[in-house]
């Protein structure tokens, strides 16, 4: 499934169309964030992730989504169930995100 680009405009509906929703939050500026986007990319295609929104953000062109999930670093990951934040992760590692987006899937 391709990646979702959300802004603060359109970021309430794609969490209400969604049941379960993963986000990167972002800045252009950071290495480390586009470093992870190929990452992103090849999880949001993989099967066991078919029920699982992925959406980018853009932390500094939208402030109201990036309070919703308490961004603190970048990148910074939140999953969604229902609209409902779940659980946030810092991280640059492939691996604490999977065990973030596993969450939703329990």
């Amino acid at each position: 499934m391709a990646v979702i680009v959300a802004t603060d405009n359109d970021f309430n509906n794609v969490l209400n169309s969604n049941q379960n929703v993963v986000v990167k939050y972002y800045a252009d500026w950071c290495g480390s964030c586009r470093l992870f986007a190929p990452k992103f990319k090849r999880m949001s295609d993989e099967e066991v992730f078919a029920n699982v929104a992925f959406v980018d953000v853009n932390a500094e062109t939208s402030p109201e989504a990036r309070k919703l999930a308490g961004v603190t670093n970048l990148p910074f990951f939140a999953v969604f169930r229902s609209g409902k934040l779940v659980d946030t992760v810092a991280a640059s590692k492939e691996e604490a995100v999977r065990d973030l987006i596993n969450k939703l899937t329990v």
